[in-house]
């Protein structure tokens, strides 16, 4: 979820009116981007919006940004230095409801080579509105904290990893973050280039003093060695996946640390998936390097849904990883595109190819509470030699909670061109029993006989599907970009650059 995939269309004609706001009035600056906000339990919390203006030293920049609740009402606004390095930044919510400036855009074109760095983050309390500079920590192989202020140049530090490479024949490698419940953690291992070993969790208390360290894969090499993926933590535990590999054979098994103890609560195999499908579950790529979210985390269950791999290690289908966090049980299963897919799309062959070419590329995927999934893919033929990349339908599979499909809606859509994706975005309804999706086509009309597009809102409330179509077209030159609303409603954000026309507005669906 989460995902907002810009596009340029024209304006919506039927949608009723809602809140509106003018960009261009909030800050003096230029304005270089705008993102929605979403607590850590993915409810929608606001949009923040940013603003430059310009160099005001030799490494800063100045901003500003302006907060909007969910409703588009300015809450709060500052104008801060950040660093010169720094096009824009997106936000998040972090877990202390603090809103994150990350770096998004970066902008080199006001320092040399040589003084390039990456900038760093800035942290908002929305409770005082003020404003500062991300504080990072290094830790050191001498059990220490560091404080780092200022970024090292991508120069520096190659030569400082050279050099250290060159002394002990590894470079140390720390990373830390902060904890919910307060305190540190900390992961470390040494690197020698070819192989890592000497791996440790650490975890700290807010005074920076060592309560627990989890060690594992302390004397790996090339052919044998461990890796841990931590899938998911909360107060009591940190669950994650072993690795163990011992030349050519692999070994899986969820690990569950104690968060008190940093002891092992659970160590059980996982089986009834092939090695690379676990390997690989807790991640979800498509498209261009595109990361879904693959995993959704309940009060009673974790469920992760990745791709199903067979021999050679070809795409088959998808894989489910299901997490009881009453007695750390697990369950695995698969749904393939042969036989499981061939009843509902009769042409689609072992590998997700369904016709000409085209395949089924996932753009989406809706995780309910009993542990049914929905995956929202599109057919997708890539670019060849001589050929444009191309979609068409869209195909929504849902299961039930043993993976099984439940049933497929396919969603008719006309051929499109050098666009590697039709779908916009999505979002749950209803506390997160429900989901909405959108999605454009470019249509003939059936009077005019003009082609023009549409947007398509798809409702899923209780397995049933809904559809609303709703016309759009083009008009003198302004581009409209939709983002994800507050529940029910859509954010449509229309400009036109030359005439500093900048205004969003949020526009109630009718499902």
């Amino acid at each position: 979820m989460k995902k907002i995939y810009f596009l340029l269309f024209g304006l919506f004609q039927t949608l009723s009116y809602s809140q509106t706001q003018d960009l261009t009035t909030l800050a003096a600056g230029e304005h270089v981007g705008m993102n929605a906000l979403f607590d850590d339990k993915d409810n929608l919390y606001g949009y923040v919006s940013l603003y430059s203006y310009g160099k005001t030293g030799d490494k800063t920049k100045k901003f500003e940004y302006v907060i909007l609740d969910k409703n588009l009402n300015p809450v709060a606004n500052k104008e801060f230095e950040g660093d010169i390095t720094a096009g824009s930044y997106l936000g998040y919510v972090d877990f202390k409801g603090q809103i994150i400036l990350k770096p998004s855009m970066m902008d080199y074109s006001l320092v040399k080579s040589r003084e390039i760095f990456t900038p760093v983050s800035m942290v908002i309390d929305p409770k005082t509105n003020t404003i500062k500079r991300k504080v990072y920590y290094d830790y050191l192989e001498d059990g220490t904290f560091k404080e780092i202020n200022e970024p090292k140049n991508w120069k520096a530090q190659r030569k400082e990893n050279r050099e250290e490479k060159k002394e002990k024949g590894y470079n140390y490698v720390s990373a830390v973050g902060e904890v919910k419940e307060g305190g540190y953690f900390a992961i470390e291992y040494k690197d020698y280039g070819k192989y890592i070993n000497s791996n440790s969790i650490i975890k700290f208390d807010d005074n920076k003093k060592e309560l627990w360290r989890y060690k594992y894969n302390t004397e790996g090499n090339k052919k044998v060695f461990s890796t841990l993926s931590v899938l998911e933590r909360d107060e009591n535990y940190m669950y994650c996946i072993m690795k163990k590999v011992d030349d050519d054979k692999k070994a899986f098994s969820l690990v569950v640390i104690d968060m008190k103890t940093g002891k092992d609560a659970a160590n059980k195999p996982i089986t009834g998936l092939p090695d690379t499908t676990i390997d690989l579950i807790d991640s979800f790529t498509s498209g261009y390097g595109n990361s879904l979210d693959n995993d959704k985390t309940f009060d009673d269950k974790i469920v992760l849904t990745g791709r199903n791999y067979g021999s050679n290690n070809y795409d088959i289908g998808f894989a489910r990883l299901m997490v009881n966090k009453s007695d750390f049980s697990i369950d695995t299963k698969t749904l393939n595109y042969k036989p499981d897919f061939a009843g509902y799309l009769p042409k689609i062959d072992g590998h997700g190819y369904v016709e000409s070419g085209y395949y089924l590329q996932t753009k989406d995927m809706y995780f309910m509470s009993d542990g049914s999934v929905g995956i929202l893919t599109e057919k997708y033929k890539p670019a060849g030699q001589y050929n444009a990349p191309k979609t068409t339908d869209l195909v929504y599979i849902y299961t039930d909670k043993d993976f099984k499909i439940k049933n497929v809606k396919v969603f008719e859509k006309e051929k499109t061109k050098w666009v590697n994706s039709d779908y916009l975005f999505s979002q749950y309804l209803n506390g997160g029993k429900d989901v909405v999706f959108f999605y454009r086509d470019y249509q003939k009309d059936e009077v005019t006989r003009q082609k023009k597009w549409n947007l398509f809102i798809n409702t899923v409330i209780n397995g049933n599907f809904k559809q609303e179509i709703i016309p759009i077209s083009e008009k003198d030159n302004y581009t409209v970009i939709p983002y994800v609303g507050k529940e029910g409603y859509i954010l449509l954000r229309e400009y036109n650059e030359k005439e500093k026309f900048n205004k969003i507005r949020l526009e109630k669906l009718n499902y």
